[in-house]
């Protein structure tokens, strides 16, 4: 019972230390009021140009791949780190590996669609289209 006493503790502590620092500063915070404040930019800046700008969705696809690989990273680590002494405690080896390869294989399949939907694949600067035709040429 004492576990959960210190559990409890810790969950009050850490509600209780950042409400305490919002409410002191909310106190001690100067209030001056001034209309460059309430604008979109910093320091009274006045914007200038649209607000939409356009973001090529592949910067998305690629953090969200940088994201799944990631996680598949840290899932692959606790697996490497049990590996050997489920070895050496008699887990037969096809039940060590079925699931992970399984994990691995799912995520190969996701990485061949996103490859070959295009996903991944940046777009060529004219620069680079003309320097690669010209080699073709030649």
């Amino acid at each position: 019972m004492s576990d959960w006493i210190a559990i409890g503790a810790l969950a009050v502590v850490g509600l209780v230390i950042p409400l305490a620092m919002m409410s002191v500063s909310a106190l001690l915070r100067p209030s001056v009021p001034e209309t460059g404040k309430s604008t979109t930019y910093e320091s009274g800046e006045t914007p200038t140009g649209g607000t939409r700008i356009r973001f090529n969705i592949q910067y998305y696809m690629v953090a969200l791949l940088f994201v799944v690989f990631d996680i598949e990273t840290v899932l692959l680590f606790p697996w490497a780190v049990i590996y050997r002494p489920a070895i050496s405690a008699g887990v037969p080896m096809i039940a060590l590996l079925w699931p992970m390869l399984a994990f691995v294989g799912v995520l190969a399949i996701g990485l061949v669609w996103a490859w070959r939907s295009g996903a991944i694949s940046w777009a060529r600067s004219p620069r680079a289209t003309s320097r690669k035709t010209e080699r073709d040429l030649n």
